[in-house]
């Protein structure tokens, strides 16, 4: 009598399949996270400065100067300080640092990081909701 054996695993091209995925993902990561812990970083100068700031007696210009030694002290370079909108509506002062940062990862492969939470009243600790499109 002749039986045939039934072989079973992956095949190489399996493995290879399996390995290049593993790889992608791994490539996106290595990609990804440094400019996410620098938003991070952003989100607690953002939310600090929301809570320090006296719009009474600091003008816009003056909030804008902090950020500046903040984000170099913090060598942020993703979002530049002029970016960040600082602007006063209705007797209250907003802080808008909302920015995107687009990464190339493979050839025609990018990965679009859309930061929109740090949108601050001053004195509130909290993000606001998206700002009404009419302030930008």
């Amino acid at each position: 009598m002749n039986t045939r054996q039934h072989q079973s695993g992956m095949s190489i091209l399996s493995i290879l399949v399996i390995l290049l995925m593993v790889g992608f993902f791994i490539l996106c990561a290595i990609r990804i996270i440094p400019p996410y812990t620098e938003y991070l970083t952003v989100r607690g100068i953002v939310s600090k400065m929301a809570m320090e700031t006296d719009p009474v007696t600091e003008s816009p210009s003056d909030i804008r100067r902090k950020f500046a030694n903040l984000f170099n002290t913090n060598q942020i370079y993703k979002l530049d300080y002029k970016e960040v909108e600082i602007y006063s509506k209705g007797g209250k002062t907003y802080i808008d640092a909302n920015y995107e940062v687009r990464l190339p990862i493979i050839w025609r492969i990018d990965a679009v990081l859309n930061l929109d939470d740090l949108f601050y009243e001053v004195g509130n600790p909290r993000p606001l909701p998206k700002p009404p499109a009419s302030t930008k």
